[in-house]
This record gives C-alpha cells, structure tokens and sequence, in this order.
C-alpha cells in the first residue's frame, strides 16, 4: 500500500511535470481542435521541462519561486519515500515469500503509476491542476501514514527471527 501511495504522486507529478508548467504558464491549448494543436501543446510542455532540467544543472532555481516546488517534491521524494519501498517490501515478508511478497508490493505499485499515467490528463483537465496537486499531496502523505501505522521494525533481528515472528500462531 505505501508503495502504491507513493507512486501515484512520484509518476503524476514525475511525469506530468511538463503538462503542469504549461498550464501554470499558460503555454497550453486549452482545447485542441486537431492533432497539430495537441503536438504544438505537448511540445511547449516538453520545452518548458527542458528549460527546468537547464535551471537545475546551472542551479538558478533557488532564485524562482515558481519551480521551488518541484524542487522540492522531487529532493524529498527521493531522500527517502522512493527509495523506502524498495527496501521495505524486500525486508518484511518472511522468508519463505520475500520474494512473491516483494514481487507483489512491486507489482501493485505498478497499479498505481498506470492508473495515474492514464488518469492525470483526464483529472487535470476535469478538476485543474491545483486540486489535482493537493490530492496527490494527499496520497503521498497517506502513503507515510499507512507505513509508519503499519511498519515492522527489522533493524536488529536476524531473518529467522522475522520469519518466526511474522508466522501465524498455530491453530490449537
């Protein structure tokens, strides 16, 4: 579930990041009435993220409020909630399912970037951008609920203590 969380907005916000500057610039085709219209729309968003990579090569993106959070959100979803899914799902199912278990958080995580690949042009264009963005901020701080609620703590047990641990009680 953490991992499912954490992808909706690592891949919404990843990769939509260009379709979000155009429209917060206004570089965007609000309705394209042909396919020209939307290749010329998707080519000012790809232009502004190109001028965004420029800005964070060189480092002048301190000096723009405007891409602050983007900056952000990418520092801080990589300093940790990124990179924790990995290594959670491969340290808390016993040993007997690691990998099934791991293979399962991995592919439900999946779930969530494709339903948010499919789904943010829709919602963005349906709710806007700003309501767009808040709810994904929600799912990613759902996300850091669900795993410190639910977090098994692995540091300092031995693996066979963790399967000991995580094996359901006899019946009788």
């Amino acid at each position: 579930m953490p991992w499912f969380l954490q992808d909706l907005g690592t891949y919404g916000i990843g990769i939509f990041t260009p379709t979000i500057l155009a429209t917060l610039v206004g570089a965007r085709v609000d309705h394209p009435r042909n396919t020209a219209e939307l290749i010329q729309s998707d080519i000012l968003a790809t232009k502004g993220a190109a001028f965004i990579d420029i800005l964070l090569i060189v480092g002048i993106v301190f000096a723009v409020l405007l891409f602050a959070g983007f900056m952000m959100f990418s520092f801080m979803t990589n300093i940790g909630p990124n990179a924790m899914t990995y290594l959670i799902a491969g340290e808390v199912f016993p040993i007997s399912i690691r990998g099934r278990g791991a293979g399962f958080a991995a592919s439900f995580a999946k779930v969530g970037a494709v339903l948010t690949a499919f789904l943010f042009p829709i919602l963005l264009k349906d709710i806007g951008t700003d309501l767009l963005l808040l709810i994904l901020v929600g799912t990613s701080l759902a996300g850091a609920f669900v795993t410190q609620r639910y977090a098994i703590e692995t540091k300092g047990i031995n693996l066979e203590e963790l399967d000991e641990k995580t094996q359901p009680p006899p019946p009788f």
